[in-house]
């Protein structure tokens, strides 16, 4: 097998015995890294020391990962404009918390016979949140509820325009004097 240092120098090809011994000599693991290649490469390492930096790497990566759930929001075809009103204003925080909105029409009855108010309330919620969102699923209607699904729209931080920037300065320029 070819073994290489926990330094990362190559020490040749030896058999495993040989291997085994040279890590037990300097008090560390011998680890298998490429079993397929030919001849199979060992390391000799700190196997436990290593696990642990994998592990922190792992846990660091989890870390910056942004978990986006789906909030709902239930909303009736014959809803009053205060109801709706408040129903917009926290469907609103969810996107500005970057979560995806399931905005679903509940139909009771003969309301299932006019799936029409549905979609002008879905219509109503698409239009009041129109440029910070996008329509991920359009209205649907699955047996009593109508559903539409929206996700916020990713906007990158704008940098300011060199013109943008010269305006201020002569503006501050202007204020000194």
């Amino acid at each position: 097998m070819r073994v290489t240092s926990a330094t990362g120098e190559q020490l040749g090809i030896m058999p495993t015995r040989e291997a085994l011994r040279m890590a037990e000599e300097q008090h560390l693991d011998l680890v298998e890294v490429a079993p397929k290649a030919k001849p199979p490469v060992c390391r000799i390492m700190d196997f436990g020391k290593y696990r642990y930096e994998q592990q922190k790497r792992e846990k660091e990566a989890k870390k910056k990962q942004k978990v986006i759930s789906i909030k709902e929001v239930k909303l009736r075809p014959n809803i009053e404009q205060h109801d709706f009103d408040v129903k917009l204003k926290n469907a609103l925080r969810f996107v500005e918390e970057g979560n995806k909105v399931k905005v679903t029409i509940m139909f009771r009855g003969r309301e299932l016979s006019h799936p029409e108010l549905g979609k002008e309330v879905l219509g109503r919620v698409a239009e009041k949140l129109g440029g910070l969102v996008s329509i991920e699923r359009n209205a649907k209607l699955e047996g009593k509820n109508m559903t539409m699904i929206v996700a916020p729209k990713m906007q990158k931080p704008s940098k300011p325009k060199k013109s943008d920037m010269t305006e201020t300065k002569e503006e501050n320029s202007n204020a000194k004097d």
